[in-house]
């Protein structure tokens, strides 16, 4: 495939999916990932997309914000192994509160093996997920309805978070850096997701690599009341760093097929547990 030809197929991918990330990209397009991202960065110079961590998305500045649709099929594999990752932050009988997005979604799916939990949340697809969960008690905050994103926003979802008190609560967002902390496009998106962080003692932020180092208007957590980030290993080493420096444990999910043998899937500061961080990130960046 001629070099035109990938930069057009690359852009149209963009367009229908509103982020796509390098690998994704490199499988579509049946090339390597250094020639993509020589490609993407051809085409931001352009002015057609911009480049992420990662990835690639439409031109669009800090206001952005993909469909749901568009979001589902981003990064799906990484969001599994997110969910799969943080559900052992969760033990039975606990009471959280869960946050809307994708990768909230997979973790529901995983929440509903755990007996004696309450789920308190503002997202209609983990009440969906949940709802046949013999053992699990869900609570929705009410409030008005935001199609795009099929949460509960606005003055009554904020009531009936005000009086609340949980153990964890659990959140992701569209972009993540150690600058600002979590942020969102949406500001009453925004204004639920700092309710249900207040009403919680530990905050669990849930981000795969293409949020990672990106900045969108309106910030839900700031970076040090981030206790726990759970992210995957294509995130990057100078941001998980500094977040790490701001007090929050990082924990790294790997993809199954991908997995280091020996590897365990968090670190603390500079290091993982049992393997040298330097080392792990040299290993990945070997990988074709």
């Amino acid at each position: 495939m001629f070099a035109a030809e990938r930069r057009q197929l690359i852009l149209e991918m963009v367009r229908a999916n509103g982020a796509v990330s390098l690998r994704e990209l490199a499988r579509v397009v049946q090339t390597s990932e250094v020639t993509v991202r020589r490609d993407v960065r051809a085409l931001e110079a352009e002015g057609l997309l911009d480049r992420r961590h990662g990835g690639a998305v439409l031109p669009g500045g800090l206001a952005r914000e993909p469909s749901y649709s568009q979001k589902t099929h981003l990064a799906a594999a990484e969001k599994a192994a997110i969910a799969d990752l943080a559900v052992s932050l969760v033990d039975e009988g606990d009471a959280i509160v869960v946050g809307a997005g994708t990768t909230t979604q997979e973790l529901a799916r995983r929440l509903a093996r755990i007996p004696g939990l309450t789920v308190v949340t503002n997202s209609l697809l983990v009440a969906q997920v949940l709802a046949h969960a013999n053992r699990v008690e869900v609570v929705m905050t009410g409030g008005t309805l935001r199609g795009s994103s099929y949460a509960l926003v606005g003055s009554g979802a904020e009531q009936a978070l005000s009086g609340l008190r949980v153990r964890r609560a659990f959140v992701s967002g569209n972009g993540l850096t150690a600058d600002r902390g979590l942020s969102t496009p949406n500001m009453l998106s925004a204004s639920v997701d700092r309710a249900l962080v207040q009403a919680a003692h530990e905050v669990v932020v849930l981000v795969d690599h293409t949020k990672m180092g990106v900045d969108t208007m309106f910030q839900t957590v700031a970076a040090e009341r981030i206790t726990h980030l759970v992210t995957d290993e294509d995130a990057p080493s100078a941001e998980l760093a500094a977040l790490s420096e701001l007090g929050a444990q990082i924990h790294i999910a790997q993809l199954p097929q991908r997995a280091v043998p020996g590897a365990r899937s968090e670190i603390n500061g500079d290091r993982l547990l049992g393997v040298d961080h330097a080392a792990a990130v040299e290993a990945r960046d070997r990988r074709p």
